[in-house]
C-alpha cells in the first residue's frame, strides 16, 4: 500500500521542515507548501490525502484555501492557528476544517491528530452500506452526499449534511451542543459551541415549510433534536 501524502501549508520553512521530519518518521509522503495559492495548485496536482494547514499564509489564507478545497473535497483538513481564539476555531469548523492545533504545538500530538483523522476517514470509507434516511419531502443520503427536499437536490456543505443526517438518525432524541461536536465533528471540542446554531439556523433556512410531519427543534436551555410526529416516524426509513 502507497504512503499516505500529507501537504504541510506553512509560511514558516522551519515549521514545516519540523513536521516533514517527523511524518516521514511516521511512514508519510508529505509536500510542503509556503503560499495559499500555491496550496490550493498543489492539491489539486497532487491529491493528498490530508491538509495540515496555516491560517496565516500569503496570497490567500487558510480560511479562504479551506473553503475553494471544500468546493469539490472532503479531504480531512486539520488547521494550524496561532492565535488560539475562539472565533478561529469556531470559523475553521465552520468552513469544513477536521481539527485544529494551535501553535506552539508538540509534534506528537500532531501526529497523533493526523492518525485520528486518517484513521476516521478510512472507516467511513470502508462502510458500504447506503446511508440514507428519509422523512415525508426529505432525503438525506450520506453516500452521495446528498439532501433532497421535496425531490429537488439542495446544495448542501459537507457538515451541515453530517448534523442533519445525525439528528435525523435519531429522531426526538435531544443532543446538546457539546454532543453534537463530538459526535459529530469527531473531536472533543473545548470552547463556544456557536458553530452548531449557526449550521442549525442554515438547515433551518434550506428546511422551513417543507414538512408538517418533522421540524428541526431547539429545545431551550439543552440543545437541538430532530422532531418527528408518531405517524411519520412509523412511516421513516432508515438504511
Amino acid at each position: 500500500m502507497a504512503a499516505e501524502k500529507i501537504l504541510v501549508v506553512d509560511d514558516d520553512k522551519n515549521i514545516c521542515e519540523l513536521l516533514r521530519l517527523y511524518l516521514e518518521k511516521e511512514g508519510y509522503n508529505v509536500i510542503l507548501c509556503h503560499d495559499g495559492q500555491e496550496a490550493v495548485v498543489k492539491f489539486n496536482a497532487l491529491s493528498p490525502d490530508l491538509l495540515l494547514l496555516d491560517i496565516m499564509l500569503p496570497s490567500l489564507d487558510g480560511w479562504q484555501v479551506c473553503r475553494e478545497i471544500r468546493k469539490k473535497s472532503d479531504v480531512p483538513i486539520i488547521m494550524l492557528t496561532a492565535k488560539g481564539e475562539t472565533f478561529d476555531k469556531v470559523l475553521g469548523l465552520e468552513l469544513g476544517a477536521d481539527d485544529y492545533v494551535v501553535k506552539p504545538f508538540d509534534t506528537k500530538e500532531v501526529v497523533a491528530r493526523i492518525k485520528a483523522v486518517l484513521r476516521r476517514m478510512s472507516q467511513s470509507v470502508q462502510a458500504e452500506e447506503i446511508k440514507e434516511v428519509s422523512y415525508d419531502k426529505l432525503v438525506v443520503n450520506m453516500t452521495r452526499y446528498e439532501l433532497k427536499v421535496n425531490g429537488k437536490v439542495v446544495d448542501t456543505p459537507p457538515k451541515e449534511l453530517e448534523l442533519l443526517f445525525h439528528l435525523a438518525s435519531n429522531p426526538n432524541r435531544v443532543y446538546t451542543r457539546d454532543q453534537l461536536l463530538d459526535e459529530v465533528w469527531g473531536f472533543e471540542y473545548y470552547g463556544d459551541s456557536r458553530t452548531i446554531d449557526v449550521h442549525v439556523k442554515r438547515l433551518r433556512e434550506k428546511l422551513e415549510g417543507v414538512s408538517d410531519k418533522w421540524t428541526l427543534k431547539t429545545v431551550w436551555g439543552v440543545g437541538y433534536k430532530f422532531e418527528v410526529s408518531d405517524q411519520a416516524l412509523d412511516g421513516s426509513d432508515t438504511k
